[in-house]
């Protein structure tokens, strides 16, 4: 068994301040400074900056702790080639967008941007879907080569204000619209082949649990988790009670709820936000338990909304007024948190949404600016076999009387609190 600790009282220095913290602090009065100053901060870490990190170190908890989170990428624009392009490449970009994209035609802006994404989903062929609130589009990305495609407000659909994303084990994606208050269902060839409105107010977060075939969907207005099935996508019940001006705090009760998620075992959990806790219920409806309390600390909620599970049957929260990803127990013990207030890899800026795929990558989406970053997550399994290999270099240093290296950069940095059993 794994178990990961992070004593919140380590402070910020911990697992949100790695490699880059020493740079931030040397380019704080550089050129990336007086970028700010002139205007919006950019989705992207000025070159100035990303010159000097190499992503590929950027980890948490921090050496020489066994990793349990990486960092990988990045999704926020498209650039337009320079060399006076722009008059080649309009046609195409106009055609491309066809009225959906928020940057110009000149060589130094944007093909497409993401402006306020939300929603995540990945399908089977692990393409990113970003739902974008501002931009009534949602975005496909190939995670490998960052190519995109989209589907479109007037073309595949009529979109107000689409916040959730769901995709079922046969890559249908479901939509949640909270204007136009229903959820719309595309087939894999991305067609739209039904709506789902009954008993829905304001829907936001979706989820899909597979094995009992139902779709849960958080509705904000209405303080309920409204529970269809998902092929005849008739309502079958819902979890809360409505018409309570969002005052009830009672276990099994919501005050807008605005995500939900399904463990491997079909409990779903809830992402309770405005009483700053998670809720978990079993596949009949029934209330399990819940954690969380109100502080602006690691360990705790201001605001908690994108929620996922890993493999492990880790929670993860993103916490959008602390800017914070939290991982935590079932129970709720606080196992690792990452953030903090900012635009460099692993900080946030009104982190909202929160996914987590087959192959364990994390995405998050944030609204200020919008991007969306992917990490990958380092499973109990692969924790153990990389504590195994390391047991096996120090037993044969100490058979051949050798020392291990010493890294004389965490030398004399005080350890995470990190044990695999």
């Amino acid at each position: 068994m794994l178990n990961i600790s992070k004593n919140p009282r380590q402070g910020r220095t911990g697992a949100a301040v790695l490699v880059i913290g020493v740079i931030l602090a040397l380019l704080a009065t550089s050129a990336y400074g007086e970028k700010k100053k002139k205007g919006a901060a950019s989705a992207t870490p000025p070159p100035s900056v990303m010159n000097q990190l190499d992503i590929s170190k950027i980890v948490w908890p921090n050496p020489p702790a066994i990793t349990r989170l990486r960092y990988l990428d990045f999704f926020a624009a498209e650039k337009v080639p320079l060399q006076g392009s722009e008059k080649k490449n309009k046609k195409a970009w106009m055609d491309r967008l066809a009225g959906v994209a928020t940057g110009e035609t000149k060589g130094d802006k944007p093909l497409f941007q993401l402006a306020q994404p939300y929603g995540l989903a990945i399908d089977s062929k692990n393409r990113l879907y970003v739902a974008d609130s501002k931009v009534r589009a949602i975005f496909i990305f190939n995670t490998e080569t960052k190519d995109v495609e989209f589907i479109k407000n007037g073309v595949h659909a009529r979109f107000a204000l689409i916040t959730g994303l769901a995709i079922d084990d046969s890559d249908r994606l479901f939509v949640s619209d909270s204007v136009l208050r229903h959820v719309v269902v595309f087939d894999r060839t991305l067609r739209a082949e039904a709506t789902i409105a009954e008993g829905m107010a304001s829907p936001a977060g979706l989820a899909i649990d597979n094995e009992n075939r139902f779709l849960y969907v958080a509705d904000t207005d209405l303080d309920q988790v409204l529970v269809y099935d998902a092929d005849n996508f008739k309502l079958l019940r819902k979890i809360g009670t409505a018409g309570q001006a969002h005052r009830l705090t009672e276990a099994g009760q919501f005050s807008r709820p605005t995500n939900v998620a399904v463990d491997a075992e079909g409990n779903l959990y809830v992402s309770d936000t405005f009483n700053n806790r998670v809720e978990i219920f079993d596949a009949d409806g029934n209330f399990i338990s819940t954690f969380g309390n109100a502080a602006d600390r690691p360990g705790y909620f201001a605001r908690p909304k994108g929620i996922a599970i890993d493999k492990d049957g880790h929670v993860w929260v993103a916490d959008t007024v602390q800017d914070r990803v939290q991982v935590f127990t079932r129970e709720g013990r606080l196992l690792l948190w990452l953030g903090g207030h900012g635009i460099l890899p692993g900080q946030f800026s009104a982190v909202q949404g929160l996914a987590i795929d087959k192959n364990s990558r994390v995405f998050t989406s944030e609204q200020y600016p919008g991007r969306v970053q992917m990490f990958r997550y380092v499973t109990n399994d692969e924790a153990l076999q990389e504590k195994a290999r390391r047991d096996a270099g120090k037993a044969a240093g100490e058979k051949t009387g050798e020392q291990p290296p010493v890294n004389k950069n965490v030398a004399a940095e005080k350890p995470q609190s990190f044990a695999v059993h």
